[in-house]
C-alpha cells in the first residue's frame, strides 16, 4: 500500500521540474530552475571590459574569519595589479587557496 505524501504525490514521483535560460538581460547568463516550491536563480554579471579575479583562502581548520578575508584581499589586490586584466575581458579567473 502507498501512502501518499502531503502534496498528493505517490513516493516515487518528483516534484514538477522547470528550467529556463537567459531570463536576465543585464546579466551575461542566467538561469532559473524549480522544484515545486524550491526556486534559485543564478546569475554571471561579468564585466566586459576586464578580467574579474576571485580569491578564496581556504584554511586548516575550514574555519573562515577576519585574517582570511584579509588574505583573499591582499591576494586580489596583487594579482589585480600584476595582470593585464584587458587581455580576455569579459572573464573570471578564479584562484582558490588550500592551507594545510
Amino acid at each position: 500500500m502507498e501512502i501518499d505524501r502531503a502534496d498528493g504525490r505517490n513516493p516515487n514521483q518528483l516534484r514538477p521540474l522547470a528550467c529556463y535560460c537567459s531570463i536576465l538581460h543585464r546579466a551575461h547568463g542566467s538561469a532559473s530552475w524549480s522544484q515545486g516550491d524550491t526556486k534559485v536563480l543564478a546569475a554571471k554579471n561579468e564585466n566586459p571590459e576586464k578580467v574579474s579575479i576571485e580569491v578564496i583562502w581556504k584554511s586548516k581548520t575550514g574555519q573562515i574569519g577576519k585574517q582570511e578575508k584579509e588574505y583573499e584581499m591582499i591576494l586580489k589586490r596583487t594579482l589585480q595589479s600584476i595582470c593585464i586584466l584587458t587581455i580576455n575581458p569579459n572573464t573570471t579567473t578564479s584562484v582558490i587557496i588550500q592551507v594545510w
